[in-house]
């Protein structure tokens, strides 16, 4: 895995968890009792954005790490998910075609 591929398995993993983060303890005006005129009762009231960004920061950091040392030592391969044989031969030692 090149450092490119790197950041972009890191962006991709912020922000699929800053998403998931972004609803946790969300308090909508409704909520509060206290609706602006020209919004809506769903809009946030209080929403901690910069706290959730920290957290998504730090839990996609380790999930990254994992990912990475998955990828990295091959732990984990395409012919250890591929359950229908989909992705075609192994490498010919697999066949036993080898020498």
């Amino acid at each position: 895995m090149g450092p490119v591929t790197g950041l972009v398995l890191y962006a991709v993993i912020w922000s699929m968890t800053f998403l998931v983060a972004i609803p946790i303890r969300l308090q909508t005006q409704g909520e509060a009792g206290q609706v602006v005129p020209g919004t809506h009762q769903g809009s946030p009231q209080r929403h901690d954005l910069r706290k959730k960004a920290l957290i998504s920061t730090v839990i996609a950091a380790l999930i990254w790490a994992l990912a990475a040392w998955i990828i990295l030592t091959g732990q984990i391969t395409l012919s250890d998910i591929d359950l229908f044989t989909r992705f075609g031969p192994g490498p010919i030692e697999e066949r036993g075609l080898g020498g």
